[in-house]
């Protein structure tokens, strides 16, 4: 099935996503600074200090590069502040027959319904789309990122991935 790109505006009752603006890369450099150290290093600020704001700029400047369909910012409309991501990846650890779905939150973020309603959002332009499933991987001490997943009907397929380090990795699934 071709890509279905994400439409360049979701909207919500709380919540716009919507594409990253260059200005934002110091809201992308806190997530990634925020991160749980049990994350591999691969995804957090390195001992030179990189991903830089130059780099988070440059990335977003690029825009999502094919065959991704893009990580949307999250904006919540009364504040008008960026809060994090939801958007659909290839690439994880997902089957190659569909996409998968990612998000991430700020932790002053978190706990609010926001990645649950964005992830809604998501989910229906991809049943739309016609994609007939969507997958999502999270670590098993993720209970956050696993309860979103359940709040939205994905189901825990399996472990996919032992790691000893970071914590093995599950493999969800939701049918469209």
């Amino acid at each position: 099935m071709d890509e279905p790109a994400l439409p360049a505006r979701l909207e919500t009752p709380r919540l716009v996503l919507r594409p990253w603006r260059a200005g934002e890369a110091p809201i992308q450099r806190r997530l990634w600074q925020e991160r749980d150290p049990r994350v591999p290093a691969a995804r957090r600020i390195d001992a030179q200090g990189r991903p830089t704001l130059a780099d988070l700029e440059a990335s977003i400047a690029r825009g999502p590069q094919p065959p991704a369909p893009g990580l949307l910012a999250i904006e919540r409309r009364a504040e008008g502040d960026v809060i994090g991501y939801c958007g659909l990846i290839r690439g994880g650890h997902a089957p190659a027959d569909a996409p998968e779905i990612a998000y991430e939150l700020l932790r002053s973020a978190q706990g609010h319904g926001y990645a649950t309603e964005a992830g809604r959002a998501v989910v229906a332009v991809a049943r739309e789309a016609g994609h007939p499933r969507l997958w999502a991987s999270v670590r098993v001490w993720n209970t956050a990122s696993r309860r979103v997943l359940e709040k939205l009907g994905f189901t825990e397929q399996g472990i996919i991935a032992r790691d000893a380090v970071h914590g093995d990795t599950l493999l969800t699934g939701l049918a469209l």
